[in-house]
């Protein structure tokens, strides 16, 4: 009889169990197949769930082999599991530097503090940025019921990628980022047509450094993100790709609050390489 593993729930990018994005953490999964993953992703209903295929890499205690899961696919890598992963692991084995190998190529976290205020930080591989392709920006902003002069002008509309390809669209005024509406549907088509694993990353500038961020993920029964790790780490190669910003500096990404679990997001852009993101995790109580 196939043995159920033990599964963890935190939430990411928040001090409160009833913040942040909520992410299912599987701490051995050596013996799950690719089927049995899929199957747990789809019970516990999270946006993602994240699972350690392989156990100190190359004999190091410290470097695990990792695989997310959202409740319909396999996704190449995911911010806040990744978060969330690295804080379960900092309670286990201890605060220190953590190696997970991935989809998209090995991934560094560094953790710090101690009991339940611990605060991760991963380093993305190395950001690119890239085009829309032709007609598919009008497409995207159709689904929203707008154009692009509902676009800031100072925050040009690309694809980034930090981990996963994410659209960035910047709206100029704080009315039209908070107020649109989509058919899920209709946006998970597009963006399964144009290989957008993670999110639709939406922003609007708050003040000085700071940003709010709606991040579009129709997947089961979610239909926005509350913490995007990867959307935040990708909008980071996006500002500095674009010389939007003069680097190093930081930036602070808000999320969440339009779907009841708001988050904080503090996003690290360095002259080169890749982008830092932090924040902390939360153990939940699994439900009864």
């Amino acid at each position: 009889m196939e043995q159920t593993p033990d599964v963890l729930r935190y939430a990411a990018f928040t001090d409160t169990p009833e913040g942040g994005n909520p992410a299912g953490v599987v701490l051995d999964a050596s013996g799950l197949d690719d089927s049995r993953m899929q199957a747990i992703a789809a019970e516990i209903g999270y946006a993602e769930t994240v699972f350690v295929t392989e156990m100190a890499v190359d004999g190091d205690a410290r470097r695990n082999r990792v695989r997310y899961f959202s409740p319909i696919a396999e996704v190449p890598f995911c911010g806040h599991a990744t978060i969330a992963l690295a804080v379960a692991l900092s309670g286990r084995d201890g605060a220190g530097t953590f190696v997970f190998d991935t989809e998209v190529g090995p991934v560094v976290i560094e953790t710090a503090g101690r009991g339940t205020e611990v605060t991760a930080s991963f380093t993305s591989v190395e950001p690119q940025i890239a085009e829309f392709s032709d007609g598919v920006l009008d497409s995207l902003l159709g689904l929203l019921g707008m154009g692009q002069s509902e676009l800031h002008p100072g925050y040009p509309p690309k694809v980034a990628f930090a981990g996963n390809w994410h659209p960035i669209l910047v709206f100029a005024e704080r009315s039209t980022f908070d107020s649109y509406v989509f058919n899920p549907d209709a946006m998970r088509a597009l963006m399964d047509a144009q290989g957008w694993a993670g999110t639709v990353t939406t922003l609007c500038e708050i003040a000085g450094g700071e940003f709010d961020s709606r991040n579009l993920f129709p997947v089961g029964t979610i239909t926005e993100d509350p913490a995007t790790g990867s959307a935040a780490a990708a909008f980071g190669a996006y500002l500095r790709l674009l010389s939007l910003v003069e680097t190093p500096t930081r930036v602070i990404v808000h999320q969440g609050s339009h779907v009841g679990r708001p988050s904080v997001l503090m996003v690290d852009i360095p002259p080169q390489g890749g982008i830092v993101v932090s924040g902390e995790a939360v153990e939940i109580a699994e439900p009864t």
